[in-house]
């Protein structure tokens, strides 16, 4: 596992996953692109093969009310493929002796890695979902570990435990609560996975806290489950777009091919864009003989475009609306080349109290994110 430095291989072997984990699991087929479903009582071959494995394991769908077998339509607590537990706790630069808040229990396997790696009495981990809390600290207490297990909303932190060398947060973010930065100790570190509504790309940003503000580099593309307190509302394509859709409307054509505009499910453009076209939604259909669209949808207003991606011919673009949200997407899309393609590592993030800034290769380069 690439991701494992050698000063975690101790923990990576004492913290065994496969004692966090409940009987259900949903392992992700990364041929399939789906998740399907493993029983330790019914299959525990396979249960342990996915509990070996590094794929993330879905724990929950839909905040505990989905039953049965099949997937759920949302997950909403899962075991994070074992190369992004250890990319993050090799983000977080953590000690023995350090005080730590783990932002989203989970299955505790986090907390556990986290409580061998700092020691007795110096990590608190936080978990909204008071079922998955109770489960967690079960699983916990029966491998002898003891990190303070609180029910709560991890964008309040935990004041009485604070403050933090370390915050370490495995769930995604659209804004960094202030809380955390409040609770944590100037030149402390926050590591969190962090995106836009753009898309589902995210990536794992390293704050360090300066008082009220806090600043960093991305380090790496992940993808992970919102957090519940700042999920969109789900967006309705029929609220845009007329019945007819496109038809009667003029089209435009752009140079920009789908091999250019699409840079695979962990390659930074969607990213990017998301950090360049603010408040808005990118949906790519999936591809019907040589022809993919792909919607935009601004959230401030009821401002679309389509792009028609054809292979072997000209790209076709409708878009309604004052934000002419394709204009703006292929503004984001040539500014990232003319920058000369820069990787997601070359970007940061800066928090005030008075918002957040995305930057490319200096803090003084920024813009509203």
């Amino acid at each position: 596992m690439g991701a494992l430095q050698p000063d975690w291989e101790e923990t990576f072997h004492a913290i065994d996953r496969a004692g966090f984990l409940p009987h259900d699991v949903w392992p992700w087929d990364m041929v399939g692109k789906r998740s399907y479903h493993v029983n330790r009582l019914t299959d525990p071959r396979s249960w342990f093969a996915a509990a070996d494995s590094d794929v993330p394991l879905v724990t929950q769908w839909d905040d505990g009310r989905h039953m049965g077998p099949d997937p759920g339509r949302r997950a909403t607590s899962s075991s994070s493929a074992p190369s992004v537990v250890y990319g993050l706790l090799a983000d977080l630069d953590l000690d023995g002796g350090m005080n730590v808040l783990d932002v989203g229990t989970g299955t505790g396997e986090t907390a556990g890695a986290l409580a061998h790696r700092a020691g007795p009495g110096r990590v608190t981990t936080l978990e909204v979902d008071p079922v998955v809390s109770r489960h967690a600290e079960q699983r916990l207490h029966v491998l002898g570990l003891t990190p303070r297990v609180v029910v709560g909303d991890g964008g309040a932190g935990y004041l009485p435990e604070s403050p933090y060398h370390r915050v370490l947060v495995t769930f995604g973010l659209h804004d960094i609560p202030q809380p955390l930065i409040q609770q944590t100790c100037r030149g402390g570190l926050i590591v969190a996975p962090w995106g836009t509504h753009y898309s589902r790309a995210n990536a794992v940003v390293r704050l360090r806290v300066d008082g009220a503000s806090a600043t960093g580099r991305f380090t790496r593309a992940v993808e992970f489950m919102e957090s519940r307190s700042q999920r969109r509302s789900a967006l309705n394509p029929r609220d845009y777009v007329p019945p007819e859709g496109v038809a009667g409307m003029e089209a435009a054509t752009t140079a920009i091919t789908e091999d250019e505009f699409g840079s695979g499910r962990f390659g930074p453009l969607p990213f990017i864009l998301g950090l360049r076209v603010p408040a808005s939604v990118q949906a790519a259909a999936d591809k019907r003989g040589t022809s993919r669209p792909v919607w935009f949808y601004s959230l401030t207003d009821r401002s679309w475009a389509c792009a028609l991606f054809r292979d072997g011919k000209p790209t076709r673009v409708w878009q309604s609306g004052p934000r002419q949200l394709w204009d703006q997407v292929e503004a984001a899309y040539r500014w990232w080349t003319e920058q000369g393609r820069p990787g997601i590592s070359r970007f940061g993030l800066s928090v005030t109290p008075e918002g957040q800034h995305a930057w490319l290769d200096d803090p003084g380069n920024c813009w509203p994110v």
